[in-house]
């Protein structure tokens, strides 16, 4: 079990307010790493941080600027001498629950470009920046790795029939920024792997599946039908993923894409 102990090791979590972020981080505590937890909302982050005991620290950061990235990594190499483990997990997502996303305005044909380009800011570009930031220290100190929260959409096409409520109706349609900009996390996973292998850096990636959390009913249903497990994720069903890449347990996984999707994508 020895290879799965991350005491001592340094964690940093973007996006740790989030449902499965919260999760990433109670998982590195657990098995005995120092968590940096950022987010956007520094109250909030140093709140939740303080939850979690005296090897977590709260940090406001904002993914898509450079000098807030910057700013942090320092901070935290200064602090604790060096940084073991990114979680890239800071997301925007479209969510069939939000009451702002409409029919009309969920359509392809409607979509604004400023959602597009604020989740490809958000998801791709954000992830892009922590790794060229944080990714640059652990070259200099010739070990880390790099764990990129990606989606099962960015393997497979969203099956817009799960917006199809009891009545027939098509009461929402999953925009395209969120796979697209998923789908290229993972090839930049593929490409960060190969260009940072051989200076002992591991980049890897999950793609989670959808994660039950207040949904319409029907919703859940059409999507727990679709799956072969019969059921939706809760949120800590990524945690065995994460302490995996995090660990020596995956020493030899380098560029991989774990899905964990309660075999969604099979189909």
């Amino acid at each position: 079990m020895d290879i799965f102990d991350l005491t001592g090791k340094v964690a940093v979590v973007t996006g740790a307010l989030g449902l499965i972020g919260q999760e990433h981080c109670r998982a590195l505590i657990a098995f005995g790493a120092k968590v940096i937890a950022t987010d956007i909302d520094e109250v909030a982050i140093k709140q939740f941080a303080k939850t979690m005991g005296e090897n977590a620290y709260g940090y406001h950061m904002d993914i898509t600027n450079k000098e807030s990235i910057k700013s942090v990594c320092d901070r935290v190499f200064e602090e604790l001498g060096s940084i073991d483990i990114l979680v890239n997990n800071a997301a925007i997502n479209d969510m069939v629950e939000d009451p702002k996303s409409s029919l009309e305005l969920s359509k392809f044909e409607n979509y604004p470009l400023e959602l597009w380009e604020k989740s490809i800011k958000v998801n791709l570009t954000g992830t892009f920046l922590c790794c060229q930031v944080f990714g640059q220290r652990m070259v200099k100190q010739g070990f880390g790795s790099i764990i990129n929260i990606a989606s099962t959409y960015g393997i497979v096409s969203p099956n817009q029939s799960l917006y199809v409520d009891e009545n027939g109706n098509q009461t929402f349609f999953k925009p395209p920024a969120y796979p697209v900009s998923k789908a290229g996390v993972i090839m930049l996973t593929k490409y960060l792997a190969s260009y940072w292998g051989e200076k002992g850096i591991r980049v890897n990636c999950i793609s989670p599946g959808g994660v039950e959390n207040g949904q319409n009913p029907f919703f859940i249903k059409q999507y727990s039908d679709k799956t072969p497990s019969k059921r939706m994720a809760q949120k800590n069903d990524y945690q065995g993923a994460l302490i995996y890449l995090a660990s020596d347990a995956s020493s030899y996984t380098n560029g991989a894409n774990i899905i964990v999707d309660g075999g969604w994508t099979i189909w």
